[in-house]
């Protein structure tokens, strides 16, 4: 997988003020693209934005109501989990950032299960936390809760701003500049072209099971209800909440150049990708809740692939590497996949067996 694109932010140099003679540089590809989003396309954002979520408010009478049965509680929790991590170890931590290398037909399967959260195209979703990242907490960054300033009512325009608010800006970033390696890939190309399918397998896949699980139109609608948009408002409102939530208040355990922090009570509901102090300080490291006792669900699943050799080259916590980056104030230790971590105890074991070997009368008393 190609590695992220260089996003320098220098300018070319006028032609006019060229040497005669020389060869014109050329032009740097702007952050924005030139194309706007549609109404049509603000309109269908509207709706997966809103419908959802006054569907979680109407979650409590409906269920008061109707009951909420154990197959729509089973349903929904399969499809958080598939879209959640796809977003998460698949938009996120692979194609983002490159946290490790993978598989074709998981590369695949990555991108359609993010796509099952509806939060947007693989490219799309890609290209912008890549600006994110490039800007982060700065002019240009297109979801900082701090743009509008620190003071109260500046934070809390910016809050509302970082968690849905952005997502209405029609300047759509630039695919060209930010993600040309997925644009080379054909298979993500296809994948990214079929959103609109994987958004109605999304919806109505949930229905669907319900339906033939119980038999019944009532358990394919009480299923499209919970497993469909309860649980597509929810996620997105945990992803969403890693922009504004994250950003704004938390611990710091690691020194970045913005204000990423650490959330621990989103640890689980966001797959670990709460520990966004530790992203922003090291943002191509596969594990976020690097710190012992951090839950990243995440990360393990990685490391599930990599068993498997589905995943190879994966960017584990770095002991020596993350010393550096340690805030003054951070005194809890490095959890496990750390790499200094795996080759220490592989050495004070060979340790441990080398005096044994020296001093027989002590491995005797430890066989007995």
């Amino acid at each position: 997988m190609p590695t992220t694109p260089d996003v320098s932010t220098s300018a070319p140099t006028p032609l006019a003020s060229q040497p005669p003679g020389t060869t014109a540089r050329p032009s740097a590809k702007p952050d924005v693209a030139d194309e706007k989003a549609t109404w049509t396309q603000q309109i269908l954002l509207a709706a997966f934005v809103v419908i959802p979520f006054l569907a979680v408010l109407a979650a409590v009478p409906v269920a008061w109501g109707w009951g909420l049965n154990w197959h729509d509680v089973i349903i929904f929790a399969v499809f958080y989990v598939i879209s959640g991590l796809g977003v998460t170890v698949g938009y996120h931590r692979y194609f983002t950032h490159s946290s490790f290398k993978a598989n074709k037909p998981l590369r695949i399967a990555l991108a359609i299960a993010g796509s099952l959260a509806v939060e947007g195209p693989v490219i799309t979703w890609v290209s912008d936390h890549r600006r994110h990242h490039k800007y982060s907490d700065k002019e240009g960054d297109p979801h900082s809760p701090w743009r509008f300033g620190s003071d109260w009512k500046a934070l809390t325009k910016g809050l509302l701003w970082a968690h849905t608010g952005w997502l209405f800006d029609p300047n759509n970033t630039s695919q060209e500049k930010f993600s040309p390696d997925l644009l080379a890939d054909s298979a993500i190309r296809k994948t990214d072209d079929f959103f609109a399918a994987w958004v109605g397998v999304s919806l109505l896949g949930p229905a669907l099971i319900g339906g033939l699980w119980g038999m019944s139109f009532h358990a394919a609608l009480t299923a499209f209800f919970w497993a469909s948009l309860v649980r597509i408002a929810l996620l997105h409102h945990v992803t969403w909440s890693i922009n504004s939530v994250c950003h704004v208040w938390g611990n710091e355990d690691f020194t970045a150049r913005d204000k990423s922090r650490n959330v621990a009570w989103l640890a689980i509901l966001s797959f670990g990708e709460s520990w966004h102090n530790l992203h922003h300080a090291d943002p191509t490291c596969a594990r976020h809740g690097a710190l012992r006792g951090q839950v990243d669900s995440s990360a393990r699943l990685i490391w599930a692939f990599e068993k498997l050799g589905w995943a190879w080259d994966v960017r584990w916590p770095d002991e020596e590497r993350l010393a550096t980056k340690r805030s003054a104030t951070s005194t809890r230790v490095l959890g496990s996949m750390t790499k200094q971590n795996a080759l220490k105890n592989a050495s004070d074991r060979h340790g441990n067996d080398e005096k044994s070997i020296k001093d027989p009368r002590q491995a005797d008393r430890q066989a007995a």
